[in-house]
């Protein structure tokens, strides 16, 4: 049987991550600019969805209204279906109505999938189907509710060193216990065992974190010779409220 596999050309412009600070009983509008990079039109449907992640890398997408901090019922889209002709972009706009009463100050979510629709057709020259593979997106609608009352809370969940590609890359796993998105950096700081002096200090990418999910944080050490190190290791989010704990890494020659 043949298999074929083709990427769709549908490209998100204006990013994966649309944050909101909202009030009670408030509308608010957004858009979701995408383009057709092919040279052939392209069916697009646009759906609502929750989802959650985990450090271990697992990604959960699951109903809409089935996560207990959704906004999924407070978003409305203008369409779920578009047709892009061929390099055409156009913008998907959609609605956020904040219910005139929210139980709980902090942070509610839920994505919008934009899919494009690929058929399965008959291959007529070899035996059996072409199977197009599919790149979905999914744009993260964030609403900040009542935000000063709420917080996020780093707690370190995991801490280990991997060899990838000839480098040392320290993984730290990073939970948000709190109630409020934040934007997470992690960093080390590597302190010689005998005088004490810092030898070393190394930072994350900045990556967000949503209540109740975790993330694991990548840091490139593999400037530091092999040997025992004492060392800090410190989360701070975008307000710099910090979190650290102290560990002794050990740095190995294979």
């Amino acid at each position: 049987m043949f298999f074929g596999f083709l990427r769709a050309n549908i490209v998100v412009l204006n990013g994966l991550t649309h944050n909101y600070k909202v009030e009670n009983g408030q509308v608010y509008k957004g858009k979701i600019a995408v383009e057709n990079t092919d040279n052939k039109p392209q069916n697009v449907k646009i759906f609502l969805q929750d989802f959650t992640y985990l450090a271990d890398g697992s990604i959960s997408y699951t109903a809409p209204n089935s996560n207990d901090k959704t906004n999924a019922g407070w978003i409305k889209l203008n369409t779920n279906l578009v047709t892009l002709k061929a390099k055409e972009k156009t913008e998907i706009y959609y609605e956020i109505k904040v219910p005139d009463k929210v139980s709980q100050a902090g942070s509610y979510w839920s994505v919008i999938i934009v899919e494009p629709v690929e058929d399965i057709k008959p291959n007529d020259s070899k035996d059996g189907i072409n199977i197009t593979s599919v790149i979905r997106y999914a744009i993260q609608v964030i609403t900040d509710y009542d935000s000063e009352k709420a917080k996020p809370e780093l707690k370190f969940e995991g801490v280990k060193i991997d060899k990838e590609d000839g480098r040392q890359i320290l993984k730290i796993a990073i939970a948000n216990n709190g109630n409020l998105y934040c934007k997470t950096i992690a960093a080390i700081e590597i302190y010689n065992r005998k005088n004490e002096q810092k030898i070393g200090n190394f930072t994350s990418q900045a990556m967000g974190l949503l209540p109740k999910t975790s993330k694991s944080f990548y840091i490139d050490i593999s400037k530091m010779p092999p040997d025992t190190y004492n060392a800090v290791i410190i989360a701070t989010d975008e307000n710099e409220n910090a979190f650290a704990i102290n560990v002794e890494l050990e740095i190995k020659n294979d």
